[in-house]
C-alpha cells in the first residue's frame, strides 16, 4: 500500500464514502478534508460530486475552505474535480445566480436546453471521447468508453484548450478539462465500474 496520502474534500453533502470506498477497493490511502489544517501532508486532493452548487460553495465557505483549496490550486497539485467538484472550479452557474464559483477556471456552469423528448438530468452511461488519448489518466481505458452520469448542468469553460473530454448529450459538452496538474470530470468514475476504478488509479498513479 502506498504511504502517500490523498484526499477527499468534505463539502456537507454527497457521496464521500463511495468515493472513498473505491479507493480504498483499489488500496489507496485516503483521508476526509473539512479543515484548513487537513491540507498538510497530502500529495493529491480530491472533490468529489453529487450535490448543488449554491450549496455546496456554502458549506466550503462555512468551512473555510475556500482560500486553501484556491491555494492548491494555483499551486498546481495534484486534483481531481468530480461532477459538482468540476463545477465549482469556475466562475458561476445558472443553478445559483449570484453565488461565487472558486474562479479558478474562467467560464460558467451552464443548464442542458430544454427540447422535446430530452431527458433532463441526463442520467445514465454515455460515451466519452478523449482529446489526447496519450494522457495517462485514460491508460487502458478505450476510446468512446462508457461513464456514468448524473446532472443537469456542465461547466462551458472559456479557455477550449483546456477541453481534455467530450461526451454527447443534445449538444456536445466539456466531459472533462485538464490544466496543468489540475483535472475534472463531469463523469462520476466511482460509479463507472471497473473502468470508473481504472480512472480513479490511473489518476493516483500519474501523480506520484
Amino acid at each position: 500500500m502506498s504511504k502517500e496520502t490523498t484526499g477527499i474534500i468534505d463539502y456537507g453533502a454527497g457521496n464521500l464514502l463511495s468515493v472513498h470506498n473505491a479507493l480504498k477497493s483499489q488500496n489507496i490511502d485516503a483521508r476526509i478534508v473539512s479543515t484548513p489544517e487537513h491540507f498538510a501532508g497530502l500529495d493529491r486532493l480530491i472533490f468529489p460530486g453529487v450535490g448543488a452548487f449554491g450549496d455546496s460553495l456554502r458549506h466550503i465557505d462555512e468551512q473555510n475552505l475556500r482560500a486553501p483549496l484556491l491555494q492548491w490550486l494555483q499551486d498546481d497539485k495534484p486534483f481531481l474535480g468530480i461532477c459538482i467538484g468540476y463545477q465549482v472550479l469556475f466562475e458561476g452557474s445558472e443553478e445559483a445566480p449570484g453565488v461565487n464559483g472558486l474562479g479558478f477556471l474562467k467560464g460558467q456552469v451552464v443548464h442542458f436546453q430544454s427540447k422535446k423528448d430530452l431527458k433532463i438530468p441526463h442520467m445514465g452511461w454515455n460515451q466519452v471521447s478523449f482529446k489526447d488519448p496519450s494522457d495517462p489518466l485514460w491508460k487502458g481505458i478505450p476510446e468512446d468508453a462508457y461513464f456514468y452520469y448524473v446532472h443537469s448542468y456542465y461547466p462551458a469553460p472559456a479557455d477550449q484548450n483546456l477541453i481534455s473530454a467530450s461526451t454527447h448529450y443534445s449538444t456536445d459538452f466539456a466531459a472533462g478539462i485538464r490544466k496543468g496538474n489540475i483535472c475534472a470530470v463531469q463523469f462520476h468514475p466511482e460509479r463507472s465500474q471497473e473502468l470508473g476504478l481504472r480512472f480513479l488509479r490511473n489518476f493516483v498513479d500519474s501523480t506520484r
